[in-house]
C-alpha cells in the first residue's frame, strides 16, 4: 500500500483531498503545518482553531494526524523577504514564495522523512508526469501560485481535488459528514488574514509620510509611506473630490513619492513589455509565442518571449497590460500546461 502525507489546514479542500485518497486505497497520514504565531484582532489564534478543525476531520476519517512547526523557516525564507521588498517599493507575493520554499521544499522533505511515497495538498491544479496543469475549475485554479515549485518533485506530488469544481468539493465534504463542509475559505495573505494590511505592516515598516504627486510633479496630497502602495491601487488613497478616481501609476522610493493620476485607464498604467527574473521556464527557441498572466485571475494574454537566459526573461505582449507590478509574477501557459514563470522586474 502506497503511503501519502496530506498537508491539512483545517479547510474543506485539504480535508476532501485526504478523504479521496483514503477512498483510493492509500495509507493516508495527515500533517498540519504551523507557519505563523500570532493572534488575530479578536484575540483568537487562527492556527489553533484550524488545528482543532483538522483534528475533528482526521477523527472522522480515522487517519493519524501529526504537526510540524515551520515558523522559523517561514520567517527566514518568506516573511523577511516580503518586508524587505516592500521597503524597496515592490509588491511581493508571499504565497508564491511559501509554496516554493515551505510547502514544496521543507514540508515535502518532512513528508518523505515520514516514509511517504507522495505528498498531497488541497490545491486546485493537476499534474501529468513532471508537468503542472491547471485545475479544472477556472475560478479556483491555483497553478499561478505553484509555477515556481520544482518540476522534479511533481511525480511525487498529488492534487486530488484538481479535477473537481469547488461546489463538488463542498458537496463531497457534506455527504461524508465533515464539519468543515461550509467553512469559509481563507483569503488574503496567510499571516495577515482578514486584518487591515496597512495597520499590520506598520509594525514592521514605520510610517514615513510623503507626498502624492501627479505626473507633472505637482503635489496633490499626502500619504503615510510609499511602501504601503502598489501600482494600479485606487482604494485607500484618501483623495476624493469631483471627477475620475485617482490611481497609483508610479512610485519613487528614494524621494518617498507616490505618483497618482485620475482615471483607471490612464496611459501611464499601461505597458506592452516586461523583464522578469528567476525564470523557471526557458524556451528552446526564440521568439516563443504562448499565453501569460501577470496577476491571479487575469484572463490569459497573448505574448511572445523575445529572449531569455537563466537570470532573466524578456516578454512582449500583443496588447498593452494594465498595472504590471514589480515582484508580482508572470506565469506562462500552453493550453492547460503551466510552463513556468518569473518575478516581474
Amino acid at each position: 500500500m502506497k503511503k501519502v502525507v496530506v498537508g491539512m489546514s483545517g479547510g474543506v479542500d485539504s480535508s476532501v483531498a485526504a478523504y479521496l485518497l483514503k477512498e483510493e486505497g492509500y495509507e493516508v497520514i495527515g500533517l498540519f503545518m504551523k507557519n505563523w504565531e500570532e493572534k488575530d484582532e479578536s484575540g483568537i489564534c487562527q492556527s489553533t482553531a484550524d488545528y482543532e478543525d483538522t483534528l475533528r476531520v482526521c477523527d472522522i476519517l480515522s487517519i493519524p494526524l501529526y504537526t510540524v512547526n515551520f515558523v522559523q523557516e517561514y520567517w527566514d525564507n518568506v516573511f523577511s523577504q516580503f518586508v524587505e521588498e516592500l521597503k524597496q517599493g515592490y509588491t511581493p507575493n508571499p504565497d508564491i514564495l511559501c509554496n516554493r520554499e515551505i510547502k514544496f521544499h521543507h514540508f515535502f522533505a518532512k513528508a518523505k522523512s515520514l516514509g511517504a511515497d507522495f505528498l498531497a495538498t488541497g490545491h486546485y491544479c493537476r499534474t501529468k508526469e513532471n508537468q503542472l496543469l491547471r485545475g479544472l475549475d477556472p475560478l479556483k485554479d491555483q497553478s499561478y501560485f505553484l509555477y515556481a515549485i520544482s518540476r522534479e518533485i511533481l511525480p511525487e506530488v498529488l492534487f486530488p481535488i484538481g479535477q473537481f469544481h469547488k461546489s463538488e468539493v463542498r458537496r463531497i465534504a457534506k455527504e461524508q459528514g465533515l464539519p468543515i463542509h461550509s467553512k469559509k475559505d481563507s483569503t488574503g495573505i496567510c499571516f495577515i488574514g482578514e486584518r487591515n494590511f496597512k495597520k499590520f505592516i506598520s509594525q514592521y515598516i514605520p510610517y514615513h509620510p510623503g507626498n502624492f504627486e501627479n505626473l507633472k510633479g505637482e503635489i496633490v496630497g499626502h500619504h503615510d509611506g510609499a511602501a504601503y502602495y502598489t501600482l494600479g491601487q485606487r482604494r485607500g488613497l484618501g483623495i476624493g473630490g469631483p471627477g475620475d478616481a485617482w490611481f497609483v501609476v508610479d512610485k519613487d522610493i528614494k524621494r518617498n513619492v507616490v505618483v497618482i493620476e485620475q482615471g483607471g485607464d490612464h496611459p501611464a498604467l499601461y505597458t506592452s513589455e516586461l523583464t522578469a527574473t528567476e525564470p523557471t521556464f526557458l524556451p528552446k527557441s526564440f521568439p516563443y509565442r504562448c499565453k501569460a498572466k501577470v496577476r491571479y485571475r487575469q484572463e490569459d494574454q497573448d505574448c511572445v518571449i523575445e529572449k531569455a537566459d537563466e537570470k532573466k526573461i524578456q516578454v512582449q505582449f500583443d496588447k498593452p497590460q494594465r498595472a504590471i507590478t514589480p515582484r508580482q509574477s508572470i506565469v506562462f501557459y500552453d493550453g492547460d500546461i503551466c510552463l513556468g514563470g518569473g518575478f516581474i522586474a
